[in-house]
């Protein structure tokens, strides 16, 4: 590890430090929001000391090895220890290079889960359908909470579009590299001569914006419409205009929100939708800059790139981001447990991030 390097940690080190000290002023402690604050950013800063403490014991562990060897009847056991003292502080250097990696303030937060039939006809609407229950099936293991906003039925099953809001403690942070174009190579239950269809979904994932920071939206760069609902909710939702659809002219950004009985509902869902969009646009454009060195392009809004294939006469999916990413167990995946393609996809991002770190030092 470089000395630069070395001295953001000692850096963080000292910040937690300073943290602790504040956590204990009745001054903060009476003030909910600075509080609230410094604990989120002292539990962040946590596993940084410890590492550099089990880094102080492994260096004082080879310290001691070294010094054992002097005797020649300890000497195998002490190269024994120096070896393993050693594998430990490589161990540890990767783990401390870790905690460096800038991290994305969105990552504990909810998201928007948006899920469009491509290329395909009816057979890339019902894989929409499939793709968005794989995601539902992964959010309820997780404890998360999924709520459907709007959705357009495919005339053979399926969705032509379905979005909905899932929220859960670090959902975004699992499923911001999902976005993208998904493609299935299968018979479809609409062929007659068993031949194999290649179809698309594109997926997008975007980030709900943090409590207190939302987008400030100029009325007069909205355009709002209302109009009758048209899904489940009785015969209230047919016979009255309760329905909304809000433009941002400027973007071109259209939503529409109609699960809510109120009018008022669902234009305040539909603005929080947007603002979460036109967030999403600001850090695609910022994270632009960076894309060519980053292969899971988060945050990059290219919604057009192919990410993933899934093969179903052998039983494969295959991550065309990531070098060999290819899993033989697309019956588990497709219900719902993506536990190994994701943390894949995590540990491919940190290294790109260490590489870039290291890079820039």
């Amino acid at each position: 590890m470089t000395p630069t390097l070395r001295r953001k940690l000692e850096a963080l080190a000292e910040r937690r430090e300073e943290l602790e000290r504040l956590l204990a002023d009745p001054v903060v402690i009476g003030d909910a929001g600075r509080f609230r604050k410094y604990s989120r950013e002292f539990a962040q800063l946590e596993p940084v000391s410890h590492a550099l403490a089990d880094e102080a014991r492994a260096k004082a562990d080879l310290a001691a090895a070294e010094a054992m060897r002097a005797d020649p009847e300890l000497r195998e056991l002490a190269d024994e220890e120096i070896t393993a003292a050693q594998a430990r502080l490589e161990q540890l250097d990767i783990e401390l290079l870790a905690h460096l990696i800038p991290r994305d303030a969105r990552d504990d937060g909810d998201l928007y889960l948006e899920v469009r039939a491509g290329t395909g006809g009816d057979e890339a609407a019902i894989f929409a359908g499939d793709l968005f229950r794989m995601y539902a099936r992964y959010a309820e293991r997780q404890g998360w909470k999924v709520e459907v906003e709007s959705a357009s039925d495919g005339e053979h099953g399926g969705y032509k579009e379905i979005i909905a809001r899932v929220e859960g403690r670090g959902a975004y942070s699992k499923l911001k590299f999902e976005s993208g174009t998904h493609r299935v190579q299968r018979v479809p239950a609409t062929e007659s001569q068993g031949r194999i269809h290649t179809s698309a979904a594109t997926v997008a994932i975007i980030a709900v914006e943090p409590e207190g920071e939302p987008i400030e939206l100029n009325p007069a760069d909205l355009k709002v419409d209302t109009f009758r609902s048209s899904g489940a909710g009785g015969q209230h939702v047919n016979k009255t205009e309760s329905a909304i659809r809000i433009t941002h002219l400027p973007s071109g950004i259209v939503v529409e929100n109609q699960t809510e009985r109120s009018q008022h509902a669902n234009r305040d869902k539909a603005m929080k939708r947007l603002q979460a969009m036109l967030a999403d646009a600001q850090a695609a454009k910022a994270a632009a800059a960076q894309a060519s060195i980053r292969k899971l392009q988060v945050g990059s809004g290219d919604r057009s790139q192919r990410i993933r294939t899934y093969n179903f006469p052998q039983g494969r999916i295959t991550d065309h981001r990531v070098e060999g990413l290819t899993l033989y167990d697309l019956s588990n995946v497709i219900t719902g447990d993506l536990d190994a393609l994701i943390a894949r996809l995590e540990h491919e991002h940190q290294a790109d991030e260490l590489a870039r770190l290291t890079q820039n030092d």
